[in-house]
């Protein structure tokens, strides 16, 4: 579950810059966002693998 909680922290913390590039077009902004967008994809991918690997305990 811990893959899951960082996830949607980061999350949270990622809205301001969000809106900042969105609505004000910050460019700086948009850097930051673009760098969480892909440690959004690196946790999802862990998220993963955590839920396969409990799955597949499980089962044996």
């Amino acid at each position: 579950m811990s893959a899951f909680e960082k996830l949607k922290e980061l999350v949270a913390a990622t809205e301001a810059d969000a809106t900042a590039f969105y609505t004000k077009g910050n460019k700086a902004a948009g850097t930051r966002l673009r760098k969480a967008f892909q440690d959004i994809k690196v946790l999802a991918q862990e998220g993963r693998n955590e839920v396969t690997e409990l799955k597949n305990k499980e089962s044996k």
